[in-house]
């Protein structure tokens, strides 16, 4: 059996509301190795993206904690988990979050100067490579507002991806994407995961998660496995 690399150990959130606490996440438990390529389903509100603010640090816990390799996240400082974040993680955002004022081109090169990733000469090409893997590399000199939904929802796969992160987390990341270009991001994401990165992603696509490893449900606060192939 493979040391986890991520550690999950009873993570608890609420939020504070005029009525009183709203709980959110009851107790998750989840181990996950490198290499995991891990789905997690389940309904509107049902917390999905709240466990992935915590994975990610984004927001803390009411109580519990994440752990990824080395790096205790619930405990970090934020100076230091800003540095991290930018060469372990890439991040999907379920509403995209690319600099409005800036190409696509730039934005996609944008993590590689900020955490000086690959060499300065290269950084065009590398964007432009995975540009092009998802289709959309006659859009890289436009400023994302002149981009559909779907387009900037490529854009910024590819600017998660652009780093080669070891950790690639995605909120919903093809919620707006046409079924073949669903399907190209997904194989993405596994041959990534087969090189060795971990993959993480919510969806509600329950047809497209057929093929992923490992599915979890998250409902009423709580993870429960679908098909469990952690530790493979």
């Amino acid at each position: 059996m493979n040391e986890p690399y991520i550690i999950i150990r009873n993570l608890v959130k609420h939020y504070e509301t005029p009525s009183g606490p709203l709980p959110v996440l009851h107790g998750i438990n989840l181990d996950i190795t490198r290499g995991d390529f891990v789905a997690i389903v389940g309904p509107s509100g049902a917390g999905k993206t709240t466990l992935l603010n915590m994975i990610t640090a984004i927001d803390n816990p009411t109580s519990g904690e994440v752990t990824i390799g080395d790096m205790p996240v619930t405990h970090t400082p934020q100076g230091e988990l800003t540095k991290w974040r930018a060469r372990n993680l890439g991040i999907v955002f379920q509403f995209f979050q690319l600099l409005p004022t800036i190409s696509v081109l730039h934005n996609v090169m944008f993590p590689m100067d900020y955490a000086n990733v690959h060499q300065p000469s290269q950084r065009r090409d590398h964007a432009l490579d995975w540009l092009a893997r998802l289709g959309i590399e006659d859009q890289a000199e436009k400023r994302p507002d002149m981009l559909s939904g779907g387009e900037q929802q490529r854009a910024a796969i590819a600017r998660a991806l652009a780093n080669n992160p070891p950790l690639i987390i995605g909120d919903e990341p093809t919620a707006n994407l046409d079924r073949m270009s669903t399907e190209n991001v997904f194989n993405i994401f596994q041959e990534l995961a087969d090189q060795g990165a971990t993959v993480i992603v919510t969806t509600y696509d329950r047809e497209i998660v057929q093929n992923i490893p490992s599915v979890f449900e998250l409902h009423d606060g709580e993870l429960r496995a679908i098909k469990n192939g952690l530790y493979k």
